[in-house]
This record gives C-alpha cells, structure tokens and sequence, in this order.
C-alpha cells in the first residue's frame, strides 16, 4: 500500500529528528556562555505596551531590577490613557535611579503597530545595543550581563533568546505551553545544528542598532508579520552573525479560551507557512506519535509502532524541556497537544486572513500582511487603526 509506505517513510523521518534533537540541545547545553566583559556596554531596552497583559508590573518591574550597571528602558503606548501607561508611571517613581521613559506614539500609519513603536523607540535610544522585549516578558536580574557578554564577539549582530513559556491558568493556555516547550524549541535547536541561525524568533532578540540600520531599519520590517524572523533572516543575508542566546526568559502568554486560542495558532500557523515555505512543510517530521496513529490505522498489525514512536517522542521532550528550560514535561497535555498541533498544522495549509482584535488581515505569499475589513463590519478600516500583534 503507497500510502503506507510513505507514513512510514515520513515516520523514519520523525525519529531521525527526534534523534536530532536530543543532540541538538545537547550541543546547546555543551556551549560555554561567555566570560562577563571587564567594562559593561550601556543598553537601550525597548518596550512596546499595549493594554494590561497579565502580571503586566512584574513583568516590566524585573527589568527594572536589572543588575547592571548603564542602561535605559523605552517604553511606547499609542495613547497616554492605555492602563499600561500607569503602570509604567508606577515604576518610575518606585525606581528613579533607572533612566525610564514613556513615549506616545499615536497611531501606526501602517499594519505592524508593534514595529512602528520599537521605530519611535530606537530613534529615542541612546545606546548601539539594544534589546527589544515585549510585555509579558519576564527575565532574570542578570539578562542584560549576559548578553552584553556575548555581543563582545564583534561578529554577533543578532541574538535571539529562547523562552520558558508559563501559562495562564487555562486548560488551553498550558496546552500551547507544552507545544511551546517541546516543539518549537526544538524546531530552534536542530535548525541551529543543521543550518545555522538565520533567522529570529522569540519575545525577546537583541541587536546591534547599526545592524539594524545597514539592514534597512524598521521600514523594511513595517509589513511583516513575522517581523522578527524577518529581521534575522535580512541580517543573515547581509552577512551579519545571528546566534541563541545563551539567556533563557520566561514568556508569560497569559491564559484564553479555545476561540482566542485557536484564533492565535491559526495566525501562528498561516504566518510560518508564508515565512519558511520548506520549513513548514517539514514540521510533518516533528510528529512521529501523529504519524505513528495513522500509519497503524493503515495496517493495525504494526501496532508497536506507537511505542517506538512514544518513546522517542518522550527522550526528545525531556532533552528540550528538562535538559533545557528545566522544566517538567506534563506527559498527559503533551499527547493532548500533539493531536492538537498536527490539526493546526493541517489547518495552516488554508486560508490567507487572519482575525486580531476585531479586525481582519491578509496574508500575502511573501510574509507580508494588509488590513482588510473590522470583523463584523461590511467596511473597510482605516490603516492607522491597526493594533499590536502578538508573537
């Protein structure tokens, strides 16, 4: 049977790659941070805010609480009455010793809201190097010495943070931390192995600004939605060293129900199709307990096919999440979450909208997105009432 014969191909596949990972994070967990640079390079910290994230002022107070010896935050709201704005009031009179400042942006007069404040930012920034971290981040006193450390490399222009994902209280919201923790993590770690760092991903990436500016800035970033694999990728390109990070953050994604959930691994999805065509065609490798299932619903004889598959599933998610982000793997969400991915992995194939906050983009084949209509409306929205994207 052809069709059986290709599942177990594509299951060969998965094993190869859980294999892969294994040696992936361990490669990552073998590499030396670092030694702390005698004089600490001042740094510009940008914030873009929009609304009240959950645990919004922790989040934010942790990197107040840097310690480090020279450097900023830029925080950026479109409109001085945005709740986030207060909270950021708050901290400034709670640590006056750290240069912080809170810009009003106003509209975006394009898609990418988020670009558009981290543009206003830099602009104000004083320093080359800057880190650029979104709100329901979380991150220890000792990041920034850590990643100056590594930018004494002067070959280093882009450094991406891998995450520690903490979910909400929501079934579905720890759901997606699982994949989180496993899948996409390790997506990261075997491309580092095989390929390189030639991208950007995350809620927290570090950059050189001159980097940014020989790679056309903010301007060339407006109309992806995907900004961040794009600013690595263009970095890449251009010949300058993108690496991970050896600083793990803690991403906080809040909680949601399955509406909102689904809503945003569909544009998750749908963006990576359009980002990394190839790569996204691979991911079917990155599901051998899925391709297991079937390839026994083909032929129910070669049942311990599962086995093997689980297995190698649970040696891959335990080098990721424990060996790692040290964290436990749930075992019982994990297999919840990989019939979960491989549906939202099939439904990535279709469509080109996405829905966020009320209003509806389009996806191009390039990456790049447009406003359409407000959700529920019959007209057309104006550009510049476009809100922050989620990463």
């Amino acid at each position: 049977m052809l069709v059986f014969a290709v599942l177990l191909v594509l299951l060969a596949g998965a094993l190869a790659y859980s294999v892969l990972t294994i040696v992936a994070a361990a490669r990552y967990r073998a590499a030396r941070p670092a030694a702390p640079a005698s004089l600490q390079e001042p740094i510009s910290i940008l914030k873009p805010l929009a609304g009240l994230d959950l645990d919004l002022e922790a989040n934010l107070r942790s990197f107040f609480q840097q310690d480090y010896a020279r450097f900023e935050i830029l925080f950026a709201v479109r409109s001085s009455a945005d709740p986030a704005a207060g909270v950021v009031e708050k901290l400034k009179r709670e640590y006056p010793r750290v240069s912080a400042r809170l810009l009003i942006t106003g509209e975006p007069p394009y898609a990418n809201a988020k670009v558009y404040s981290l543009a206003c930012m830099l602009a104000e920034a004083s320093y080359d190097l800057v880190v650029m971290s979104d709100s329901d981040v979380r991150a220890g006193p000792d990041l920034l010495k850590v990643v100056a450390a590594e930018f004494q490399d002067p070959a280093i222009g882009i450094a991406t943070c891998p995450y520690r994902a903490v979910p909400g209280p929501s079934f579905w919201s720890r759901l997606e931390a699982a994949g989180m923790n496993t899948d996409f993590l390790a997506g990261i770690l075997v491309a580092r192995i095989l390929e390189g760092m030639r991208f950007a991903v995350g809620p927290t990436i570090v950059a050189r600004r001159r980097v940014l500016d020989a790679i056309g800035g903010f301007d060339r970033l407006k109309d992806f939605l995907a900004e961040d694999f794009a600013m690595g990728r263009f970095a890449a390109e251009a010949g300058h060293g993108v690496v991970l990070s050896s600083y793990i953050i803690e991403h906080h994604i809040g909680s949601s129900d399955f509406r909102h959930n689904a809503a945003h691994r569909l544009r998750w999805a749908r963006s990576t199709r359009r980002s990394r065509p190839f790569g996204y065609l691979g991911q079917i490798l990155t599901m051998p307990l899925p391709l297991a299932g079937l390839a026994t619903a083909a032929k129910p004889t070669w049942w311990p096919l599962v086995l093997v598959a689980l297995l190698a599933r649970a040696a891959a998610a335990q080098a990721v999440c424990w060996g790692v982000l040290g964290v436990k793997a749930n075992w019982v969400l994990l297999l919840a979450e990989d019939l979960a991915g491989f549906c939202f992995w099939i439904a990535g194939f279709f469509g080109s909208t996405i829905t966020w906050r009320g209003r509806r983009y389009r996806l191009r084949p390039d990456g790049r997105f447009e406003l359409l209509t407000q959700a529920g409306h019959g007209r057309a929205a104006s550009q510049d009432a476009v809100p922050p994207l989620p990463h």
